[in-house]
């Protein structure tokens, strides 16, 4: 058969046509702890990633928002201090509570605008540790040093979608924000969310193990109002009830899995299904519901977070995953083995390469089916580190504790050009994504998810053909995480 000019046309809009797509058949979103882009992102400033042109503290067109000098200081008699690097194996950890690391750092004007200079005030332990460096708030990650450890998260931000202005939802630690990854709030119930009156600060004074809904019957959890006011009389026990993505994916029967890290079985801060009743379901100190069991419902809260490797190799990845690391690879300062950034990777690297590596030919990514996947990653929380640029304020009543701090932000898919993206955007928008992309109403919890201006949907090009997938590089691959036997850790330990 002679081809003509018109045939190739034919052929090549034929293939484009197979190639787009509407929504995503999967959403990844790949948690990761406490850290700023100021504090994690400086390599994206300094070759062979960028140069001192590519970062600007008020960004134009595609430079990165990333501060490199002169960050405020209200305590310095310049008014500013000069960061210095750290490893990011360093050896001690920054307060990043409400009441008093968040107060400090953001220094509320009389209009209520955070002046963003006061993180020279934010705690840091152990005294041991922290005494070695004058200001050891106002440090940035060494991006030479270990050579490589920050590659995978520096050739994803460049390589993939950037977002100068990704916000935690809430203004404090751990617990409030993986219940704003999950279900948009971190209210106890939906009249709460209403009246701004949300659990703010972690659970109990050090007990991070068997919380929410099977925590000891004497553990409390502080609640903040809508004036943004801590009173230490209100605080609840931590167990909530209100619905949740997960109940919106099983109105739909559409998978989702809850990777996390049970510490010795226990049930911690960063498992955010166990502070639901009606998902939890507490029993003798044990969840007893349904998608504690695998297989014996639409959802799973799985206790092993490698199991996202298997999953993917073995083409059971479900549709929605929210994926927590051990402590060894969370970055959080202190507690890290610098594994964060491969850990991250291999993720990735697993959907990338499914078609050529899942021992049932998936794929994942997209480039050889329709059947894609659409990852996020993120950080909870700002760690306690500086960052320059000041959060938005939301309207009363939800404005006494929303918004919280910039975080890293990283979208990845085969439709995700380079781009930076100058949106607002906060762990609501991300909420609002997946109702999107799975046809739910935006906005059907009526939290988070409702209140944010803009959701996701310009980090993607859904209307072209997909990117082809390159290895991310790392120091670890799957196979390390897979064998490891290594004991998990907390991935956070306030």
């Amino acid at each position: 058969m002679r081809i003509t000019r018109s045939l190739l046309l034919l052929i090549f809009l034929s293939g484009a046509a197979i190639a787009q797509i509407s929504t995503f058949q999967h959403i990844v979103v790949i948690v990761q702890e406490n850290r700023s882009p100021d504090n994690l992102f400086q390599g994206l400033c300094a070759p062979p990633f960028g140069d001192s042109s590519s970062c600007s503290a008020t960004p134009t067109g595609r430079q990165y928002n990333i501060q490199t000098s002169n960050w405020l200081d209200k305590t310095s008699s310049t008014g500013f201090t000069q960061p210095a690097p750290i490893p990011l194996v360093n050896t001690y950890d920054l307060g990043h509570g409400h009441i008093h690391a968040w107060n400090n750092e953001c220094d509320k004007n009389s209009l209520g605008q955070c002046l963003m200079d006061g993180a020279a005030l934010v705690s840091c332990a152990p005294a041991s540790q922290c005494t070695k460096f004058r200001h050891p708030q106002f440090r940035y990650v060494d991006y030479k040093k270990p050579a490589h450890q920050l590659d995978p998260y520096l050739i994803l931000a460049t390589q993939y979608g950037w977002a100068n202005y990704m916000f935690q939802t809430n203004q404090g630690p751990s617990f409030p924000a993986h219940q704003f990854l999950f279900g948009a709030t971190s209210a106890p119930s939906a009249a709460d969310d209403r009246a701004g009156i949300f659990a703010a600060e972690n659970i109990g004074e050090a007990n991070i193990l068997n919380v929410g809904c099977i925590a000891d019957a004497k553990e409390r959890v502080q609640l903040i109002d809508q004036n943004g006011v801590e009173k230490p009389s209100n605080k609840i026990f931590p167990c909530f009830e209100h619905e949740t993505v997960a109940d919106l994916l099983d109105a739909l029967s559409i998978t989702w899995t809850y990777y996390t890290t049970h510490i010795t079985g226990a049930l911690a801060i960063w498992t955010a299904p166990v502070a639901i009743s009606h998902i939890c379901v507490a029993s003798d100190g044990q969840c007893t519901g349904k998608d504690w069991t695998k297989g014996a419902a639409n959802g799973f809260v799985d206790g092993n977070s490698k199991d996202v490797l298997t999953d993917i190799s073995n083409c059971q990845l479900p549709r929605v995953s929210w994926v927590i690391p051990t402590g060894q690879n969370s970055d959080h300062p202190g507690g890290n083995n610098g594994g964060g950034p491969a850990w991250v990777a291999s993720i990735v690297n697993a959907i990338g390469n499914s078609w050529t590596n899942s021992k049932h030919k998936c794929d994942y990514w997209g480039n050889n089916s329709n059947d894609s996947t659409a990852i996020f990653i993120t950080w909870d929380d700002w760690g306690g580190w500086y960052d320059h640029e000041p959060p938005p304020i939301l309207p009363f009543p939800e404005g006494g504790y929303q918004f919280g701090f910039r975080v890293p932000m990283i979208v990845v898919s085969a439709y995700t050009p380079q781009l930076v993206n100058n949106s607002t955007l906060d762990f609501g928008s991300i909420v609002r994504y997946i109702e999107q992309n799975f046809g739910i109403a935006e906005g059907a919890l009526t939290f988070a998810d409702r209140r944010i201006v803009t959701d996701f949907t310009s980090f993607f090009q859904l209307e072209h053909n997909p990117r082809p997938f390159r290895t991310i590089p790392a120091t670890k691959d799957a196979k390390y995480f897979l064998d490891d036997k290594t004991v998990p850790t907390s991935p956070d330990d306030d």
